[in-house]
Protein backbone atom coordinates (compact mmCIF):
# COMPACT_ATOMS: atom_id res chain seq x y z
CA UNK A 1 0.00 0.00 0.00
CA UNK A 2 1.24 3.56 -1.08
CA UNK A 3 2.17 5.84 1.89
CA UNK A 4 0.30 9.19 2.22
CA UNK A 5 3.70 11.04 1.27
CA UNK A 6 4.44 8.51 -1.67
CA UNK A 7 0.48 9.82 -3.21
CA UNK A 8 1.59 13.33 -2.51
CA UNK A 9 5.10 12.88 -4.32
CA UNK A 10 2.74 11.01 -7.36
CA UNK A 11 0.11 13.57 -7.47
CA UNK A 12 2.82 15.89 -7.70
CA UNK A 13 4.83 14.53 -10.46
CA UNK A 14 1.23 14.39 -12.33
CA UNK A 15 0.92 17.98 -12.01
CA UNK A 16 4.42 18.66 -13.16
CA UNK A 17 4.00 15.90 -16.03
CA UNK A 18 1.00 18.04 -17.10
CA UNK A 19 2.29 21.79 -16.81
CA UNK A 20 5.11 20.07 -19.07
CA UNK A 21 3.19 19.49 -21.70
CA UNK A 22 2.67 21.75 -24.85
CA UNK A 23 0.03 24.56 -25.14
CA UNK A 24 -0.27 24.20 -21.40
CA UNK A 25 2.81 26.65 -19.98
CA UNK A 26 1.18 29.54 -17.40
CA UNK A 27 0.34 32.45 -19.76
CA UNK A 28 2.84 35.74 -18.74
CA UNK A 29 1.64 37.79 -16.50
CA UNK A 30 0.82 41.91 -16.25
CA UNK A 31 1.45 43.12 -13.00
CA UNK A 32 -1.42 46.08 -12.64
CA UNK A 33 -0.61 48.63 -9.37
CA UNK A 34 -4.10 49.63 -8.09
CA UNK A 35 -5.11 51.71 -5.30
CA UNK A 36 -7.48 50.94 -2.88
CA UNK A 37 -10.10 53.99 -3.92
CA UNK A 38 -9.43 53.76 -7.48
CA UNK A 39 -11.58 53.38 -10.27
CA UNK A 40 -8.94 50.67 -11.74
CA UNK A 41 -10.03 48.07 -9.50
CA UNK A 42 -13.68 48.46 -11.34
CA UNK A 43 -11.61 47.65 -14.94
CA UNK A 44 -9.72 45.26 -13.23
CA UNK A 45 -12.96 43.47 -11.86
CA UNK A 46 -14.23 43.11 -15.37
CA UNK A 47 -11.08 41.65 -16.95
CA UNK A 48 -10.86 39.28 -14.23
CA UNK A 49 -13.97 38.36 -14.03
CA UNK A 50 -14.82 38.11 -17.75
CA UNK A 51 -11.59 36.37 -18.47
CA UNK A 52 -10.26 39.47 -20.66
CA UNK A 53 -7.01 38.65 -19.75
CA UNK A 54 -6.45 35.26 -20.95
CA UNK A 55 -8.71 35.60 -24.31
CA UNK A 56 -5.82 38.27 -24.95
CA UNK A 57 -2.89 35.90 -23.84
CA UNK A 58 -1.71 37.04 -20.19
CA UNK A 59 -2.60 36.81 -16.79
CA UNK A 60 -3.58 40.31 -15.20
CA UNK A 61 -1.73 40.43 -11.66
CA UNK A 62 -3.28 42.93 -9.66
CA UNK A 63 -0.67 44.77 -7.06
CA UNK A 64 -3.19 46.61 -4.31
CA UNK A 65 -1.27 49.47 -3.71
CA UNK A 66 -1.68 51.67 -0.58
CA UNK A 67 -1.61 55.06 -2.23
CA UNK A 68 -0.59 57.16 -4.85
CA UNK A 69 3.18 57.60 -3.66
CA UNK A 70 3.17 54.22 -3.12
CA UNK A 71 1.93 53.79 -6.81
CA UNK A 72 4.70 56.13 -7.83
CA UNK A 73 7.62 54.14 -5.94
CA UNK A 74 6.13 50.43 -7.03
CA UNK A 75 6.68 51.76 -10.83
CA UNK A 76 9.66 53.83 -10.21
CA UNK A 77 11.01 50.38 -8.72
CA UNK A 78 10.02 48.29 -11.27
CA UNK A 79 7.65 46.14 -8.70
CA UNK A 80 4.66 46.75 -11.23
CA UNK A 81 4.22 47.04 -15.12
CA UNK A 82 2.26 49.53 -14.99
CA UNK A 83 -0.46 51.87 -13.08
CA UNK A 84 -2.70 54.53 -13.82
CA UNK A 85 -0.92 58.17 -13.52
CA UNK A 86 -0.62 61.78 -15.17
CA UNK A 87 -0.28 62.79 -18.30
CA UNK A 88 2.31 65.45 -17.28
CA UNK A 89 4.13 63.54 -15.00
CA UNK A 90 4.61 60.74 -17.64
CA UNK A 91 6.17 63.62 -20.34
CA UNK A 92 8.23 64.48 -17.35
CA UNK A 93 9.94 60.89 -16.75
CA UNK A 94 10.14 60.80 -20.56
CA UNK A 95 11.72 63.59 -20.92
CA UNK A 96 13.85 62.86 -18.41
CA UNK A 97 15.23 59.73 -20.05
CA UNK A 98 12.64 57.39 -18.51
CA UNK A 99 11.34 54.72 -20.93
CA UNK A 100 7.90 54.31 -20.56
CA UNK A 101 4.42 54.47 -22.99
CA UNK A 102 1.14 56.16 -21.86
CA UNK A 103 -2.06 54.58 -22.72
CA UNK A 104 -5.19 56.56 -22.47
CA UNK A 105 -7.27 55.90 -19.66
CA UNK A 106 -9.76 58.51 -18.65
CA UNK A 107 -10.69 62.04 -19.80
CA UNK A 108 -13.57 62.54 -17.15
CA UNK A 109 -11.40 65.29 -14.66
CA UNK A 110 -12.51 67.06 -11.96
CA UNK A 111 -14.70 70.21 -11.44
CA UNK A 112 -15.74 72.99 -9.08
CA UNK A 113 -18.19 72.08 -6.83
CA UNK A 114 -20.54 74.39 -5.08
CA UNK A 115 -23.77 74.08 -2.82
CA UNK A 116 -27.00 73.32 -4.94
CA UNK A 117 -28.22 76.94 -3.56
CA UNK A 118 -25.45 78.58 -3.47
CA UNK A 119 -25.14 82.53 -5.13
CA UNK A 120 -21.92 81.31 -6.96
CA UNK A 121 -22.70 81.45 -10.43
CA UNK A 122 -19.57 82.18 -12.45
CA UNK A 123 -16.19 81.96 -11.77
CA UNK A 124 -15.86 85.80 -10.87
CA UNK A 125 -18.39 84.92 -8.10
CA UNK A 126 -15.24 83.32 -6.41
CA UNK A 127 -14.42 86.88 -5.50
CA UNK A 128 -13.80 86.65 -1.96
CA UNK A 129 -14.70 83.05 -1.03
CA UNK A 130 -13.49 80.04 0.54
CA UNK A 131 -12.22 77.79 -1.91
CA UNK A 132 -11.02 74.32 -0.96
CA UNK A 133 -8.28 72.85 -3.92
CA UNK A 134 -7.52 69.18 -3.60
CA UNK A 135 -3.97 68.52 -4.28
CA UNK A 136 -1.73 71.36 -4.25
CA UNK A 137 -0.61 74.43 -5.38
CA UNK A 138 0.92 72.98 -8.74
CA UNK A 139 -2.69 70.64 -9.32
CA UNK A 140 -2.84 70.39 -12.97
CA UNK A 141 -6.53 71.44 -12.71
CA UNK A 142 -6.16 74.09 -10.34
CA UNK A 143 -3.40 75.51 -12.55
CA UNK A 144 -5.83 75.65 -15.13
CA UNK A 145 -8.73 76.81 -12.99
CA UNK A 146 -6.38 79.88 -12.00
CA UNK A 147 -5.64 80.61 -15.56
CA UNK A 148 -8.85 80.60 -16.73
CA UNK A 149 -10.01 82.62 -14.28
CA UNK A 150 -7.81 85.35 -15.20
CA UNK A 151 -8.21 84.99 -18.57
CA UNK A 152 -12.04 84.79 -18.45
CA UNK A 153 -13.41 86.60 -15.20
CA UNK A 154 -9.86 89.02 -14.81
CA UNK A 155 -9.87 87.27 -11.21
CA UNK A 156 -6.60 86.53 -9.47
CA UNK A 157 -7.98 83.47 -7.51
CA UNK A 158 -4.65 83.48 -5.62
CA UNK A 159 -5.16 86.63 -4.19
CA UNK A 160 -8.72 87.17 -4.35
CA UNK A 161 -10.10 84.22 -2.89
CA UNK A 162 -9.22 82.65 0.63
CA UNK A 163 -7.63 79.31 -0.40
CA UNK A 164 -7.37 75.72 1.54
CA UNK A 165 -5.42 73.20 -0.09
CA UNK A 166 -6.44 69.27 0.98
CA UNK A 167 -6.74 66.06 -0.11
CA UNK A 168 -9.64 65.55 -2.14
CA UNK A 169 -11.84 63.54 1.51
CA UNK A 170 -10.60 66.36 3.38
CA UNK A 171 -11.95 69.61 0.94
CA UNK A 172 -14.97 67.46 0.41
CA UNK A 173 -16.36 67.12 3.60
CA UNK A 174 -15.16 70.83 4.28
CA UNK A 175 -17.71 71.77 1.79
CA UNK A 176 -20.00 69.37 2.92
CA UNK A 177 -20.14 71.32 6.20
CA UNK A 178 -20.43 74.19 4.98
CA UNK A 179 -16.71 75.29 5.79
CA UNK A 180 -16.26 76.01 2.22
CA UNK A 181 -18.14 77.66 -0.36
CA UNK A 182 -16.53 76.26 -3.25
CA UNK A 183 -14.29 73.12 -3.94
CA UNK A 184 -11.95 72.36 -6.63
CA UNK A 185 -12.05 68.09 -6.47
CA UNK A 186 -11.48 65.40 -8.36
CA UNK A 187 -14.26 63.98 -10.69
CA UNK A 188 -15.62 60.72 -8.14
CA UNK A 189 -16.13 63.38 -5.43
CA UNK A 190 -17.88 65.35 -7.58
CA UNK A 191 -20.10 62.78 -8.54
CA UNK A 192 -20.54 61.96 -4.89
CA UNK A 193 -21.13 65.63 -4.52
CA UNK A 194 -23.92 65.74 -7.22
CA UNK A 195 -25.62 62.57 -5.85
CA UNK A 196 -26.06 65.03 -2.58
CA UNK A 197 -27.63 68.17 -4.52
CA UNK A 198 -24.08 69.87 -4.86
CA UNK A 199 -23.71 71.30 -8.73
CA UNK A 200 -20.70 72.02 -10.68
CA UNK A 201 -19.81 75.46 -11.56
CA UNK A 202 -17.10 74.89 -14.29
CA UNK A 203 -15.30 71.45 -15.37
CA UNK A 204 -11.81 71.03 -15.89
CA UNK A 205 -12.84 69.72 -19.25
CA UNK A 206 -14.51 73.06 -20.19
CA UNK A 207 -11.44 74.64 -18.61
CA UNK A 208 -9.23 72.54 -21.41
CA UNK A 209 -11.31 73.26 -24.46
CA UNK A 210 -11.29 76.96 -23.24
CA UNK A 211 -7.14 76.90 -23.83
CA UNK A 212 -7.83 75.18 -27.42
CA UNK A 213 -8.29 71.43 -26.63
CA UNK A 214 -10.56 70.11 -29.84
CA UNK A 215 -11.98 67.29 -27.83
CA UNK A 216 -12.45 65.21 -24.29
CA UNK A 217 -8.32 64.47 -23.78
CA UNK A 218 -7.28 61.61 -21.79
CA UNK A 219 -5.19 63.27 -19.18
CA UNK A 220 -5.01 60.62 -17.20
CA UNK A 221 -3.65 57.03 -18.02
CA UNK A 222 -1.86 54.05 -18.16
CA UNK A 223 2.02 54.19 -17.33
CA UNK A 224 3.80 50.95 -18.71
CA UNK A 225 7.14 50.29 -17.95
CA UNK A 226 9.17 50.40 -20.82
CA UNK A 227 11.03 46.94 -20.03
CA UNK A 228 7.28 45.75 -20.17
CA UNK A 229 7.14 47.21 -23.70
CA UNK A 230 10.68 46.02 -24.72
CA UNK A 231 10.40 42.35 -23.40
CA UNK A 232 6.70 41.34 -23.32
CA UNK A 233 5.10 43.55 -26.22
CA UNK A 234 2.81 41.18 -26.93
CA UNK A 235 1.33 40.86 -23.35
CA UNK A 236 1.02 45.37 -23.52
CA UNK A 237 -0.90 45.03 -26.71
CA UNK A 238 -3.02 42.19 -24.95
CA UNK A 239 -3.52 44.46 -22.05
CA UNK A 240 -4.90 47.19 -23.89
CA UNK A 241 -6.81 45.27 -25.71
CA UNK A 242 -8.38 43.61 -22.45
CA UNK A 243 -8.80 47.51 -21.38
CA UNK A 244 -10.44 48.46 -24.32
CA UNK A 245 -13.06 45.84 -23.97
CA UNK A 246 -13.59 46.19 -20.42
CA UNK A 247 -14.87 49.88 -20.38
CA UNK A 248 -16.98 48.15 -24.08
CA UNK A 249 -18.54 46.05 -21.51
CA UNK A 250 -19.09 48.68 -19.07
CA UNK A 251 -20.69 50.63 -21.61
CA UNK A 252 -22.86 48.17 -23.44
CA UNK A 253 -24.37 45.79 -20.64
CA UNK A 254 -25.88 46.98 -17.08
CA UNK A 255 -25.40 43.26 -15.61
CA UNK A 256 -21.74 44.10 -15.72
CA UNK A 257 -22.10 46.88 -12.97
CA UNK A 258 -22.61 43.83 -10.45
CA UNK A 259 -19.15 43.28 -10.85
CA UNK A 260 -18.26 46.62 -9.92
CA UNK A 261 -20.63 47.80 -7.74
CA UNK A 262 -19.09 45.92 -4.89
CA UNK A 263 -15.98 48.36 -5.37
CA UNK A 264 -17.73 51.57 -5.35
CA UNK A 265 -18.59 52.21 -2.05
CA UNK A 266 -21.96 54.11 -3.25
CA UNK A 267 -24.20 54.04 -0.22
CA UNK A 268 -27.07 54.90 -2.09
CA UNK A 269 -28.24 54.86 -5.78
CA UNK A 270 -28.01 58.13 -7.15
CA UNK A 271 -24.56 57.73 -5.89
CA UNK A 272 -24.13 54.76 -7.83
CA UNK A 273 -25.86 56.21 -11.10
CA UNK A 274 -23.67 59.73 -10.75
CA UNK A 275 -20.02 57.76 -10.60
CA UNK A 276 -21.35 54.96 -13.90
CA UNK A 277 -22.60 57.81 -15.80
CA UNK A 278 -19.26 60.56 -14.86
CA UNK A 279 -16.77 57.02 -15.26
CA UNK A 280 -18.78 55.84 -18.62
CA UNK A 281 -18.62 59.50 -20.14
CA UNK A 282 -14.59 59.44 -19.36
CA UNK A 283 -14.09 56.83 -21.82
CA UNK A 284 -11.46 57.63 -24.75
CA UNK A 285 -12.96 57.72 -27.99
CA UNK A 286 -10.59 60.03 -29.90
CA UNK A 287 -7.50 58.22 -31.86
CA UNK A 288 -3.92 58.33 -30.64
CA UNK A 289 -3.23 61.07 -32.81
CA UNK A 290 -5.70 63.34 -31.96
CA UNK A 291 -4.76 62.31 -28.37
CA UNK A 292 -1.56 63.95 -28.98
CA UNK A 293 -2.27 67.14 -30.85
CA UNK A 294 -4.71 68.23 -27.62
CA UNK A 295 -1.60 66.66 -25.28
CA UNK A 296 0.53 68.56 -26.94
CA UNK A 297 -1.32 71.77 -26.69
CA UNK A 298 -2.09 71.18 -22.96
CA UNK A 299 1.45 70.51 -22.22
CA UNK A 300 2.44 73.84 -23.98
CA UNK A 301 -0.13 75.67 -21.74
CA UNK A 302 1.17 73.62 -18.16
CA UNK A 303 4.24 74.65 -19.39
CA UNK A 304 3.41 78.22 -18.95
CA UNK A 305 1.73 77.96 -16.31
CA UNK A 306 3.58 75.71 -13.72
CA UNK A 307 7.33 76.13 -15.41
CA UNK A 308 9.96 73.33 -14.30
CA UNK A 309 8.44 72.48 -11.09
CA UNK A 310 5.41 71.13 -12.43
CA UNK A 311 6.58 69.34 -16.47
CA UNK A 312 10.41 69.61 -15.56
CA UNK A 313 12.94 70.62 -18.01
CA UNK A 314 11.37 69.76 -21.10
CA UNK A 315 9.37 71.63 -23.40
CA UNK A 316 7.15 68.99 -25.50
CA UNK A 317 5.77 65.85 -25.08
CA UNK A 318 7.90 62.84 -25.41
CA UNK A 319 7.98 61.69 -29.24
CA UNK A 320 7.02 58.40 -28.26
CA UNK A 321 5.36 58.66 -25.32
CA UNK A 322 1.85 57.53 -26.41
CA UNK A 323 1.35 53.41 -26.99
CA UNK A 324 0.56 52.44 -30.36
CA UNK A 325 0.75 48.94 -30.25
CA UNK A 326 4.27 47.91 -31.79
CA UNK A 327 7.36 46.82 -29.56
CA UNK A 328 8.54 50.50 -29.82
CA UNK A 329 5.57 51.97 -28.99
Amino acid sequence: MLSRRGLLAGALAGAAALSARPGSAAAPSFRLGSLPFGTVAWEAAVIKARGLDTANGFELDVVKLAGNDAARIAFMGGQVDAIVGDLLWAARLGNEGRALRFIPYSTTEGAVMVPGDSPIRSLKDLAGKRLGVAGGPLDKNWLLLKAQARDAADLDLETKAELAYGAPPLITLKLEQGALDAALTYWTYCARLEAKGFRRLVGADDIMRAFGASGAVALIGYLVDGAAVQQKPEVVAGFARASRAAKDILASDPKAWEIVRPLMTAEDEPTFEALKRDFLAGIPRRTIAEERVDGERLYAVMQRLGGERLVGAGTALPPDLYFDGSRNG
